[in-house]
């Protein structure tokens, strides 16, 4: 019989389409993992990845029981909850995903207020990029994840609005802009913005966020974090959006840069987000609503 372990790996396989990645995520062996899903195929007699020595790619069918496994990972973490709400006072552990651009600007001021509600309860945090950590939530490694919005989600996923993030635009002091304290969208036409990796979610929402306006990326650099974006553009490199969640909690504080408000852009939208058949949903919200009183300093 397929056992949730190999799930488990089959699910983490199509998530990375690397055996070593996804060995990782696992916290297993290279070897375990690989023999396995050999196992698993050889009960089922089915082919789910074609291998070589630089590359992993997914068959129809291992996307197709992927997906399935996703689904059963995810009932049977319910199943084991719905067990713990029955014989615990609330949840005993909370597993909390979180994205890298909100997730050090939000929590270190609500992770207090949070155990002070809940003593008992054990918060273990992952931080990763959005497509993993909804993964992550679908089968059943995280019962929460701290996401920002536009992103498509799956169809068992419920979400809960926290508050909009707009973005101001970081410039130089010698920039010909850095005279403003707040810019349209046209000022920066024909201006390339320095900006995150690929597979970050504010990559795709700052160059989206003026609607009408097709923003240019720089592609001469990328950066894998929003305290490198800040850095070169204080050397001058180039000019970037930075979300004023991130301003707010101190981000450039002690850097010489000059921010202006960009005008008229599509704010994105900080979200929980869990399973629709989890039994913690009231838990959840609970989390949501301090999660709102502390962006608004209301606490």
């Amino acid at each position: 019989m397929t056992t949730l372990r190999q799930m488990r790996f089959l699910v983490a396989l199509a998530d990375t389409e690397n055996f070593s990645r996804s060995a990782a995520l696992c916290n297993v062996t290279q070897s375990t993992l690989s023999t396995a899903l050999k196992e698993m195929e050889a009960r089922l007699g089915v082919t789910v990845a074609e291998r070589n020595t630089h590359s992993v790619l997914m068959t129809p069918i291992g996307k197709a029981l992927a997906e399935r496994a996703r689904e059963i990972l995810a009932k049977v973490a319910d199943f084991e909850a719905t067990a713990q709400a029955e014989t615990a006072a609330g949840m005993t552990q909370l597993r909390l995903g979180v994205i890298p651009t909100v997730g050090p600007f939000l929590l270190p001021r609500a992770l207090p207020g949070l155990r002070a509600i809940w003593p008992d309860m054990q918060i273990y945090l992952r931080e990763e990029l959005t497509e993993l950590l909804l993964s992550g939530l679908t089968e059943g490694r995280l019962d929460l994840i701290l996401i920002a919005l536009p992103h498509d989600l799956p169809s068992q996923v419920e979400t809960m609005l926290l508050f909009e993030d707009d973005y101001s635009l970081a410039t130089p002091r010698a920039h010909p802009l850095a005279n403003l304290s707040r810019v349209e969208g046209t000022d920066l036409a024909g201006r390339r913005l320095l900006l995150l990796e690929r597979g970050h979610c504010l990559q795709k929402h700052a160059l989206s966020s003026v609607p009408g306006v097709a923003l240019e990326e720089d592609t001469s650099f990328s950066a894998t974090s929003l305290p490198t974006l800040v850095s070169m553009v204080e050397e001058g490199i180039g000019v970037t959006l930075l979300p004023n969640l991130a301003i707010d909690a101190g981000l450039t504080a002690g850097h010489d840069l000059h921010l202006s408000h960009l005008a008229g852009a599509a704010p994105r939208q900080i979200v929980l987000a869990w399973r629709k058949s989890s039994a913690q949903s009231d838990i959840f919200r609970t989390i949501g609503e301090r999660l709102s009183r502390i962006k608004d300093g209301t606490q």
